[in-house]
């Protein structure tokens, strides 16, 4: 008898919890539809037979752009990549990871014989993002399984729909986004040291900073003591990683009302049943923590400060193998290999080049 109650019971729930997964996919699959589909592009489908690069089923990699594209300053068309990150997801590992790819790094334009700024391979005479992507992975050997773009109106709206992010401002960030344009609306111009609530545009305007010196006469600076691009991914990162922990405990709900803000200022080649299974491994995963890196890692760079390749049109960030000061990309690619595909998120990730060791900073070898 009471086998039958229980079992019964069990059916159930078992049917109520298969009714209401359904209609959450469906709801989510609703707000998906309004996502900007870009099919033609399809980086899954983009020929790399020519190119070396490591896969493994378990590890799936994101390209997620930022478009400069504004129309409150009279701009009319799509600017330069000012993002480009790499989100990983690590179901090997149970852990997600980013990696910026600043701006301003050298690399070799797939196709064009020149060395350039990495925002500049994606340019539409190139071939368009489907040349960025080739150009990443003839650099850095990282191969992707799609990506997803945002613009600015985008990013704002994604802090908003949360109720904003809080940060922590050094001196000089404040100095200099009290006294530029870069919240365009003089209203939100209220910075001041220390930590702070940011809403949409001032998130925004803190994550574009750059150069100082022609404002206020001197870098600025992060909390943490990073300045130009480096300080710019780093604020980057540090928004996306508030607005992840702001959202990760939030009931489906609170997903569907950022969703109905945020994706209609998304792009990309991804299906619906694609993103909804991202979606459910990084759920199941359970990881609260995103890790981070950036390329090119410390001490395996030289600032370009001579123009001396003209091609990128200005400074430039130059990779190098840590001894030299010669344009090398290897060790720059292998950083990241052991970082997307061999960190566990344990500990802190340290490279050091894997001819001498490959040893992290508690003695555990990447590639193990």
């Amino acid at each position: 008898m009471w086998k039958k109650v229980v079992l019964s019971i069990l059916l159930v729930i078992s049917v109520a919890t298969g009714f209401f997964a359904a209609k959450a996919q469906v709801t989510i699959e609703g707000r998906l539809n309004k996502v900007n589909r870009d099919y033609d592009t399809d980086l899954s489908s983009v020929d790399l037979s020519n190119i070396h690069v490591e896969t493994d089923s378990k590890v799936i990699n994101i390209l997620l752009l930022g478009d400069d594209y504004r129309t409150y300053d009279g701009s009319t068309s799509p600017g330069l990549n000012d993002v480009i990150m790499i989100g990983t997801l690590d179901m090997k590992h149970n852990t997600l990871k980013l990696t910026s790819i600043m701006r301003d790094t050298l690399v070799d334009v797939y196709g064009q014989n020149k060395k350039m700024k990495v925002n500049a391979a994606g340019k539409k005479e190139f071939g368009g993002l489907k040349n960025l992507y080739k150009t990443l992975a003839e650099n850095f050997n990282v191969k992707v399984d799609g990506y997803a773009e945002v613009g600015f109106k985008g990013f704002e709206q994604a802090v908003n729909a949360v109720g904003g992010v809080e940060v922590e401002l050094s001196d000089t960030e404040v100095e200099y986004l009290n006294r530029t344009n870069y919240v365009w609306k003089k209203k939100n111009r209220k910075f001041k040291v220390g930590k702070q609530h940011l809403n949409g545009a001032q998130a925004l305007g803190w994550c574009r900073i750059r150069k100082g010196m022609d404002v206020i006469g001197k870098p600025v600076k992060t909390v943490t003591g990073l300045a130009d691009d480096y300080g710019r991914t780093w604020r980057q990162r540090t928004v996306i990683t508030a607005l992840f922990d702001k959202m990760k405990s939030q009931p489906l709900s609170k997903w569907m009302e950022v969703a109905d803000k945020v994706l209609e200022n998304v792009r990309t080649d991804l299906d619906n049943d694609t993103i909804l299974k991202y979606m459910k491994d990084a759920v199941m995963m359970g990881t609260t923590q995103i890790h981070q890196m950036q390329i090119p890692v410390n001490g395996y760079y030289r600032n370009d400060k001579n123009n001396e390749f003209p091609d990128a049109q200005g400074w430039s960030l130059v990779p190098t193998n840590g001894i030299t000061t010669d344009y090398d990309r290897t060790a720059n690619s292998e950083a990241l290999r052991q970082f997307i595909f061999k960190y566990d998120g344990k500990d802190e990730f340290k490279y050091k080049p894997k001819d001498t060791s490959t040893v992290s900073s508690t003695g555990k070898d990447y590639d193990e």
